[in-house]
C-alpha cells in the first residue's frame, strides 16, 4: 500500500521552526548574552513558546502555558524539555531584552531576502529603494505615552509606536524602531544611520523634514515625498515633458526656503527641489511630488511613491494574521519582544508561501497553521492540495459554462 505523503513525522510547528538555523539563534544569543542570567528559561526555548504564542494566537499566559501542556508528547520535536510556567515566561519576557529577538529577526530576513523578493519596480530601483511609515498598535494601559487627547474622564490607553523602513524588494522591514505613540514622526530619523548612501527613500507627509533632506543629499540618497497643502516655493525653471509621460501635467525645478535650528540660532536656507505633478486617471485626482533627484524620468519618481503604498499592506498583513490586541505583558520589553516574535512569525510564513508558490490568500495559509499548528501534516502538501482543488474547481467551471453557451435555436427547440 502507498504511504499517504500528506502526513509526516513532524508537527507543522516543528516544520516552521526548521527554518531558524541553531547557529543564528546562538549568534543572537551570544551578541546580546541573553543566556547570560537566565538559568530557568535559555532563549531558544523562550523564542520556541513566544513562536507558538504567536503561530497559535493565545491572549494571556495561562493559554500558552495550556496549550503547550495538551502537547506534552510532542514537545520533543520542538526541542522543548518542559512547559514553561508562567512565571517563568512572565519574567523573560521582562527582564530579557528585545533586542535578542530583533537581532535574530534581521538575520533572518538577510537569509531569506532573496525568496522573499516581490517587486513590479525597475531591478535597479527596488533594491534601492526603502519605503518608512509607521503604525500606532493600542496598549491597554499607559505603559508608553499615548497619542491624542485624553477620554472626558480623563483616562487613556497607552500606544507604542512601530516605524518600519520596508525594503521594496522584499515587502519585509529592514529596520525597526519601537517609540511611544505621541511622539512625532520626525524624531525617527534619528534611528536610521544604516540607510546606505545612494539608496532611495520614500515616506509621507509626516516625515518631511527640510535639514534632514540636506542630509541625506550629503549621502546621495535620493527622497521621494508629497508635497505639502501648505507648502510655500518659488519656480525657478520648467523641464521638458516627455511624450509617453502624457499625465505628467509639469515637471520643473524650485526653490523652498526652511529654517534651520542650529543650537540655539536659527538660520534662513533655500533648499532646491524637483517638483512633479501627476494626474492619475484611476483615482481622477492630481498628485505633486517633491525629490531631490534631477536625473531619473518622472515615470520612475511617480512609480517609487506609488510603491509607498507596499508598507500600508504590509501593516494591514501583520495586524490581520497576528493580531496584536493582546500582550502578555504589561511593560515595554514584553511587548517589544511579542511584536518581533510577530515579525519573526510573518518572514517563516512568507518564505513557506514564496517557496511553495502557493496560490491561496495568505490568509488562509496563516489560519491553517493557527488551526493546525501541533498536527503532523506536511505543509507542503496542504499547499499542493489547495492548488489541485483550485485547478480542478477552475476546469469544472469552464466545463459548466461551455455547456451554458447553447445556441439560441436550440435553446426555443428545447423549451418546446
Amino acid at each position: 500500500m502507498d504511504k499517504n505523503t500528506k502526513y509526516v513525522g513532524q508537527p507543522i510547528f516543528s516544520q516552521i521552526l526548521s527554518l531558524i538555523d541553531d547557529s543564528l539563534i546562538q549568534s543572537a544569543c551570544k551578541t546580546h548574552q541573553a543566556d547570560k542570567f537566565s538559568k530557568k528559561l535559555c532563549f531558544k526555548d523562550h523564542l520556541t513558546t513566544m513562536l507558538y504564542c504567536v503561530f497559535a494566537r493565545c491572549t494571556s499566559l495561562r493559554e500558552v502555558q495550556a496549550g503547550l501542556e495538551l502537547c506534552e508528547g510532542k514537545l520533543n520535536h520542538l526541542n522543548l524539555e518542559r512547559v514553561p510556567p508562567r512565571s517563568t515566561l512572565s519574567d523573560g519576557n521582562k527582564n530579557r531584552t528585545s533586542d535578542v529577538f530583533g537581532t535574530l529577526y534581521q538575520s533572518l530576513y538577510q537569509k531569506y531576502k532573496h525568496i522573499i523578493s516581490d517587486s513590479l519596480l525597475k531591478q535597479n530601483i527596488a533594491s534601492k529603494l526603502y519605503i518608512l511609515d509607521s503604525s500606532t498598535i493600542s496598549l491597554f494601559k499607559a505603559i508608553l505615552k499615548p497619542a491624542g487627547r485624553k477620554r472626558n474622564d480623563g483616562k487613556s490607553k497607552g500606544g507604542i509606536k512601530v516605524h518600519t523602513l520596508l525594503k521594496a524588494d522584499s515587502n519585509m522591514p529592514g529596520f525597526i524602531k519601537y517609540t511611544a505613540a505621541a511622539l512625532h514622526d520626525q524624531r525617527f530619523f534619528e534611528c536610521i544611520r544604516e540607510l546606505p548612501d545612494g539608496s532611495i527613500i520614500t515616506f509621507d507627509k509626516a516625515y518631511i523634514n527640510y535639514p534632514q533632506f540636506v542630509k541625506f543629499s550629503e549621502r546621495d540618497i535620493t527622497y521621494v515625498v508629497p508635497q505639502k497643502d501648505n507648502a510655500d516655493f518659488t519656480s525657478i525653471k520648467e523641464l521638458a515633458l516627455k511624450d509617453e509621460e502624457s499625465n505628467v501635467l509639469k515637471d520643473e525645478i524650485i526653490s523652498v526656503k526652511y529654517t534651520d535650528q542650529v543650537e540655539e540660532t536659527s538660520i534662513k536656507r533655500t533648499l532646491q527641489l524637483r517638483r512633479i505633478a501627476y494626474y492619475s486617471e484611476k483615482h481622477g485626482a492630481t498628485f505633486v511630488y517633491w525629490t531631490n533627484n534631477m536625473e531619473l524620468a518622472a515615470a520612475d519618481i511617480i512609480a517609487i511613491y506609488q510603491n509607498r503604498w507596499q508598507i500600508e499592506k504590509f501593516f494591514k498583513k501583520l495586524k490581520q494574521n497576528f493580531p496584536l490586541n493582546y500582550f502578555l505583558g504589561d511593560n515595554e520589553n514584553a511587548i517589544q519582544i511579542q511584536i518581533w516574535c510577530a515579525l519573526i512569525g510573518l518572514i517563516l510564513l512568507q518564505v513557506l508561501f514564496n517557496e511553495n508558490k502557493a496560490n491561496m490568500a495568505f490568509s488562509i495559509l496563516a489560519s491553517i497553521v493557527s488551526l493546525h499548528l501541533m498536527n503532523y501534516i506536511s505543509m507542503t502538501a496542504i499547499i499542493e492540495k489547495y492548488k489541485q482543488r483550485r485547478k480542478r474547481i477552475k476546469t469544472d467551471h469552464k466545463h459548466k459554462k461551455k455547456r451554458q453557451n447553447i445556441h439560441p435555436h436550440f435553446q426555443i427547440q428545447m423549451n418546446f
